[in-house]
Formats: C-alpha cells, structure tokens, sequence
C-alpha cells in the first residue's frame, strides 16, 4: 500500500466517526456564530511573492520538524515575519495536526488554510466550523469530485487552495473553475521533489488563476526564481518550522530581512 493509499484510508475512517459524532445541522449551527471568513486568495494578490507559511510537526519524508512546537507563538511569528496567510497540517496520523494547532494560528490575524486530505463536504464544513478560512482539496486524493468539494467551498464563503502535479491534474483543476492553483514539486506517491515542475505547468495556466509553487521552497532564490515564471504566492514549511528564529527566517526568503 502507498502512503497515498494509507493516508486516504486512515482519512475514511475519520470521516465515518466525523458522521457518528456530529451532523451538517450542527456544523452549520457553529459556522452561523462566526465571523465571515477572511479571504484567503485576496491575500495572496498583492505585489510580488506572497508567502504561506506553514505549521507543521512532522513530515512522512522529513520525519520529526518540532513535535514540541507552540501553534500560537509559531502563527505569531509568521505574522511577525510577514506572513500572507498560515497553513496548519491538521491530519493527526501522518503529520501529528490537530484542530488545537489550527485554532491557535486564528488569532494573529491573518488567513488560516486547513491543510489536510479533505475528500468530503462534511469536512469542508467541518474546517469552517473550526474557523478555518480555506481549505486544500488534492486533485489526486479527491478525483471527479473536485467540482463538488468546490461548491461547497465556495458556499460557505471560503477559498479553495487546488493542488496539482501534473498536467492533468491541471486539467482537471481548471475544468471545475479553480481560481487558486499550487503545484506541488513532491509526488505524494514517491517522495521525490521536482522543483521544475511549477515551471513546467506554469504556462497552461492562465493570468487571472493565482498560481502557487508548492514544497522545496528554502532560499530567497527560489523565490525569486518562482515569482519569476508566474507565481504569485510560494507555500514554505520546513525551512521556516525548523529555523531558530521562525520570524526572521521569513523575512530573509521574502527578501525583507
């Protein structure tokens, strides 16, 4: 079994206890007591290279980043650094997330994405629910139900951040209308990183789609290089949960230090 195969199955699981513990009516109950979310893709469009940078504990190929790691202080000093908007791993059995790392990372005042393997519209309104301001949806993990999972997305007032490897997955991506498209340079199947392949795809997508370059991301030059072949934001986790000093970190990729 792949770790792909793995994840989605553990990933099942947690949606058929989501469904005997909570209902839609309930959810939407919460979700009706929050502000409106903030937008998350508005963020991104601004003047050069926005960054997204990312909460999490491990990683299936890095193993342990910080199991110890303070979700709140880390938000903070994204925000600090200059963060865009914050990612939070929150699949429990791959990447040791939780719903506790995201709902710390709402209060610095910035976009929140849940970043997790969302195949269901219960999960969507599960992430709002929990405050979140958009959601990662994996052409590759959620197949001919994009369409559905971005509707529901877009329902709730929320941005849907797509994430494809390949031509087409792009395809796909772009035939249901997202407007908030990250390449990932990691096969979730292999492991192994391709950081050309923003580049490779960059030229099917159109203007008015926000491209974001995704994994791999650890010097200012890379930035630069991304930024340079049509990405308007790059997703950065790794460097930035294990550097000394998460803030200036930031600001050293983002060219500000």
């Amino acid at each position: 079994m792949s770790f792909l195969e793995d994840i989605l199955n553990s990933t099942r699981g947690r949606i058929d206890e989501l469904e005997e513990r909570v209902t839609e009516d309930a959810l939407e109950e919460r979700i009706a007591a929050l502000p409106a979310p903030r937008g998350f893709a508005a963020a991104l469009d601004t003047p050069g290279v926005a960054v997204i940078a990312e909460i999490k504990r491990t990683s299936p190929s890095a193993g342990d980043l910080d199991r110890n790691l303070n979700a709140g202080e880390m938000a903070r000093a994204y925000a600090d650094g200059g963060a865009a908007a914050i990612s939070v791993l929150t699949e429990p059995d791959h990447f040791n997330g939780s719903r506790e790392d995201l709902e710390a990372a709402l209060t610095v005042g910035v976009p929140v994405l849940r970043k997790d393997f969302i195949i269901d519209e219960l999960q969507v309104l599960e992430s709002r629910a929990w405050g979140a301001d958009a959601v990662l949806l994996i052409v590759r993990c959620v197949g001919d139900r994009l369409d559905i999972l971005l509707g529901a997305t877009r329902a709730l007032g929320m941005d849907a951040l797509v994430e494809v490897f390949d031509e087409r997955d792009l395809e796909v991506a772009l035939g249901c209308g997202a407007t908030v498209i990250g390449v990932n340079h990691r096969d979730l199947e292999t492991f192994e990183v391709d950081p050309d392949r923003t580049a490779k795809l960059a030229p099917q997508v159109p203007n008015d789609v926000l491209l974001v370059g995704l994994s791999g991301v650890k010097e200012p030059e890379d930035v630069v290089a991304l930024g340079s072949i049509g990405a308007r934001a790059v997703l950065v986790g790794e460097a930035l949960v294990t550097a000394d000093d998460p803030a200036a970190e930031l600001r050293r990729l983002r060219g500000s230090s």
